[in-house]
């Protein structure tokens, strides 16, 4: 099915979308204040420099399905589907400067003044969480004199492409994403992405903002981490490329959806030890690693938030579900869940603890020394009867999966407050208490 479609803005963004889009059989329209763009892209050339961009314009402009004009209102007339692909550059002070979009957005909106014929809306610039709801809307109303939903629909589509690959990158995503008020505006976009491989997700338009920030947040994340550990490896004279490989060969756990599920802090005997003796050789060989020096700091922040979020329950009696830093474990050595109850009995809080797996009667080693030192009063805090301690409490803080939620549902009355460390799935969250708060979702 071909569709008539406007491409505002022939930048990076635009020019691929808009190549792509001629390339799938859609008549396009690109739209650009710039004439030297308009210019080239009527000619058959692209405007940018991209691999296979050339051959797709030239094809797109001698098939008559591209073209491109300075034209707003009449784009806009002509075709059924807006796209806006608009630079959203950053000041100095990291604040996004959204005045391209204010100004496309009320050029389309003055040309839907004079349009009676449905017409969707969809912005695919990078703008955070909000931006369509509290810019291009209100800009579109305005401008239009007409009402978002009745008038016309407004989507959010970010795109996945890298300079380089884009248009591989376009034809094959590792996921679309559409951003709606309601599934039934996305029929458009639907048969706009018809036969593109990958997996589809039609969401919020808030959500399918932010994912293409946690999506270039975690890209940057990874190579700031690949280039510190190759760093370090270099400066102890080990092979990079060596140990960088046998790392990404784990799909199970190092490469892979393993501990990208928000929950609460790390501990245990493992992760925060050898972190610390990993800067520590840093430190020794005069290297300084920033973003491994901010993994603890990060982790102990995530911690005093999820005591911040007990103590604002304004409760006395809190009964913490999970002691050892992980279910199936006795191992107390730097858990989380430790920390916590020692910060909340130093904030005169009655606490009472269960866990399944711990009996102190049990612990030898250094697991018992570290509770000898870190916390030598917990014998008294802690109980084996789950019921009791759930009972208890005012404030239930479940910090384990161990205990199944059928139980602790029993167990809980109305005018009990839930807090979720472990981030329970929705289905399995506690129903019976008077609120329920997660510490980070």
């Amino acid at each position: 099915m071909s569709l008539e479609i406007s491409i505002f803005g022939l930048g990076y963004v635009g020019s691929v979308t808009a190549a792509c889009l001629a390339g799938n059989g859609h008549q396009i329209v690109g739209v650009d204040c710039n004439p030297a763009k308009v210019e080239t892209m009527n000619a058959g050339g692209s405007p940018i420099v991209e691999a296979q961009m050339a051959s797709l314009i030239a094809k797109g402009v001698a098939d008559g399905l591209l073209r491109a004009t300075t034209d707003a209102e009449q784009a806009v007339l002509d075709t059924d589907i807006s796209f806006i692909c608009v630079g959203t550059p950053g000041l100095r002070s990291g604040k996004l400067d959204l005045t391209y979009i204010e100004r496309v957005c009320c050029e389309i909106g003055q040309a839907l003044k004079r349009k009676t014929s449905p017409h969707v809306v969809v912005l695919r610039s990078t703008v955070l969480p909000g931006s369509t709801e509290s810019v291009v809307i209100p800009i579109l109303e305005k401008s239009s004199e007409r009402q978002c939903g009745p008038d016309f629909t407004v989507c959010h589509n970010p795109e996945f492409m890298r300079e380089g690959s884009a248009v591989a990158d376009f034809f094959c995503p590792p996921y679309t994403v559409l951003g709606s008020r309601g599934v039934s505006d996305l029929a458009p976009l639907r048969d706009v992405y018809r036969g593109i491989a990958g997996r589809t997700f039609e969401t919020s338009i808030p959500t399918a903002e932010m994912v293409k920030y946690v999506s270039n947040a975690f890209h940057a994340l990874k190579v700031g981490f690949a280039n510190e550990i190759g760093a370090l490896c270099k400066q102890m004279d080990l092979d990079t490329k060596t140990v960088t490989s046998i790392f990404t060969s784990d799909t199970r756990l190092n490469i892979s959806a393993a501990y990208l599920s928000p929950g609460f802090a790390f501990g245990g005997s493992c992760l925060p030890k050898d972190l610390r003796a990993l800067r520590h050789r840093a430190q020794e060989v005069d290297l300084n690693l920033p973003l491994l020096d901010a993994i603890m700091p990060s982790n102990t922040e995530h911690l005093s938030r999820a005591v911040e979020t007990i103590l604002q329950t304004n409760r006395s009696k809190i009964s913490v579900l999970g002691l050892s830093f992980k279910a199936g474990t006795d191992d107390l050595r730097e858990s989380p869940q430790v920390q916590l109850i020692k910060r909340l009995l130093g904030e005169g809080r009655q606490v009472r603890v269960w866990d399944r797996d711990v009996v102190l009667g049990r612990l030898a080693g250094s697991n018992r020394h570290y509770i000898d030192q870190v916390i030598p009063h917990i014998g008294r805090l802690l109980s084996d009867d789950l019921e009791d301690v759930v009972r208890s409490g005012e404030v239930v803080v479940i910090g384990t999966k161990s205990a199944s939620t059928e139980q602790i549902t029993a167990y809980l009355d109305p005018s009990q407050t839930v807090v979720d460390l472990v981030n329970l799935d929705p289905s399995q969250r506690p129903q019976s208490a008077a609120s329920y708060q997660g510490i980070c979702w």
